[in-house]
């Protein structure tokens, strides 16, 4: 395609919502002049089953509950003025905890004032108030340092700590978890509770809930006096939460502008509920990713921001979109394994990474580069004559979308002016409709997660069949036992290669006294194991 072609192309297919100051371009995707023709009674359809959804339909049947955080930004949206009212004293309340924690009227057992903040989460509890904590947080600035719990590894959490250090004593700690029993987020509570008591510090005097109702982690709350309890609904799932308390009161502590995040996602949703599909960006977004994936995940999306303070924002929308759309069933039943694989790091980092294969490797993605207007507060000094470090970056964007479309591979570019709270709350309500749009374009459920659920049940039958292995050590306390000869005395058989794999994890452990015995020059499997 010719310059002038391309430039005609780019004038047709350029969104700019004025009203938000976010720009979108599809112009390097190839599609042709009637597929957006051909999709419009879809899209159209996709949109009127949002409308119902916003207005409180049943949008997750497996589980009988309404989707509802787009009420979040918009407590006059909501289909009940009760949950109006949950919304409306959730926001004051955060707003007003967080005040008392900066001002030190709430204040930690053993110091004037608190100065860092321990949040202990995992998904969406943790990856929304990891990105916003990255994209809009400043060391000078924070009025508490945010630290993450976000896994259930030991060491991962011992090193969190450390970087903590004697500042536990002025760590207020908020633990995200719905229902309480999240086995990640309980192991990180109990983790950190160690931690607290282990310096002479009440746990419950530093630590803040936010969970579901009558919830064990609620009940846990009360009966350890902590220090406050904010409201998670059934109504918000763990990847949409990042407007509810999950993602407020991390910020507000932080010291962030929740207030024009909250803004920000309410301007995004207003234009994202436009039924004239070419002038709604999340419906572009959404025929864009359902022309090229096929709408069967086809292609892989790749995110690449090129502004540091988003480099999160990949992980963040990998589980949005993953966890949304990636499904074994459709709407009916039929078996479609549906799905977008998402990745991603920053641009320009990754001129010196994958955009290599990006170029000249297989063809099984696409593009979607977030470029970032404002290079930084105030003017930059100037690195060659006339030219900024900015400049450069701006440079590389636009030499790697163009060496990228030269070479077939197709591009997104959405345009924001800066990298302020409400460009953050843009953002993550931008992608959240397209998803929802997305789904419905694929005939799926993109608010149920069937898989994450089957996985933690896997998990709990591997602690179960642990539990039985060092019980059957403990009996035959000194003994030499074979793999195979512990799999049959525990009647797992069927299982001995699950039982192999906790055997490794157990002898490389002290917690359990398990010890490996194994003769120079025999095979692993040949091992002996002892209680």
């Amino acid at each position: 395609m010719g310059d002038a072609a391309l430039w005609q192309r780019f004038q047709n297919y350029l969104l700019v919502c004025d009203e938000c100051g976010v720009t979108l371009d599809i112009s390097r995707m190839r599609f042709s002049d009637s597929f957006l023709q051909d999709h419009d009674a879809a899209i159209r359809r996709a949109l009127a089953e949002m409308d119902k959804l916003e207005a409180g339909a049943i949008a997750n049947p497996d589980e009988n509950r309404m989707v509802g955080h787009y009420w979040l930004r918009d407590s006059s949206r909501a289909p009940t003025p009760e949950i109006k009212e949950e919304i409306d004293v959730c926001l004051a309340n955060v707003g007003k905890f967080a005040r008392a924690v900066h001002a030190g009227k709430i204040k930690p057992q053993k110091a004037k004032r608190f100065t860092r903040l321990l949040v202990v989460g995992i998904g969406g509890s943790a990856l929304g108030p990891q990105f916003v904590a990255r994209a809009l947080g400043s060391p000078a600035k924070d009025k508490l340092t945010p630290f993450f719990f976000d896994n259930t590894d030991p060491d991962g959490m011992d090193l969190v700590l450390e970087q903590i250090g004697a500042g536990l004593k002025e760590t207020l700690c908020v633990v995200i978890s719905k229902s309480g029993g999240t086995k990640e987020t309980r192991n990180g509570m109990l983790e950190a509770q160690r931690a607290y008591e282990a310096a002479g510090l009440k746990f419950g005097a530093h630590t803040v809930a936010i969970t579901q109702e009558g919830s064990a982690l609620d009940k846990t709350a009360v009966a350890g006096d902590w220090l406050a309890r904010f409201p998670m609904w059934d109504w918000v799932g763990g990847r949409t939460s990042e407007t509810s308390a999950v993602g407020l009161l991390p910020a507000a502590l932080q010291g962030l502008d929740i207030r024009s995040l909250l803004a920000g996602a309410k301007a995004m949703d207003d234009i994202t509920r436009r039924k004239d599909p070419l002038r709604n960006p999340a419906a572009l977004l959404a025929l864009m990713w359902y022309y090229a994936t096929g709408g069967k995940g086809a292609k892989d999306m790749v995110i690449l921001p090129y502004k540091d303070r988003l480099e999160l924002f990949s992980k963040y929308l990998q589980q949005l979109i993953m966890e949304s759309l990636g499904k074994e069933k459709d709407l009916a039943g039929t078996v479609v394994n549906q799905g977008i694989a998402v990745y991603g790091n920053k641009g320009s980092t990754d001129q010196h990474a994958y955009v290599q294969q990006l170029r000249e490797g297989v063809r099984n993605f696409f593009v979607t580069f977030i470029e970032v207007l404002k290079d930084r507060a105030g003017r930059s000094m100037q690195v060659e004559d006339g030219v900024t470090s900015g400049d450069y970056l701006n440079g590389f964007h636009q030499g790697t979308r163009a060496a990228l479309y030269e070479n077939g591979r197709e591009s997104i570019t959405i345009t924001v002016p800066d990298t302020s709270a409400q460009t953050v709350g843009k953002l993550i309500a931008l992608y959240e409709r397209a998803v929802g749009l997305y789904a419905t374009l694929a005939n799926i459920n993109a608010y149920h997660q069937p898989g994450v659920e089957a996985g933690k049940k896997a998990a709990g039958a591997v602690i179960a069949l642990q539990r039985r292995i060092a019980e059957c050590l403990k009996q035959r306390k000194g003994a030499r036992l074979r793999l195979e000869e512990i799999a049959e005395q525990i009647g797992a058989q069927g299982e001995i290669e699950a039982v192999f794999k906790i055997l490794q994890h157990l002898s490389a452990n002290p917690d359990y006294g398990v010890k490996r015995h194994l003769e120079a020059g025999k095979s692993v499997f040949d091992a002996t194991y002892s209680g």
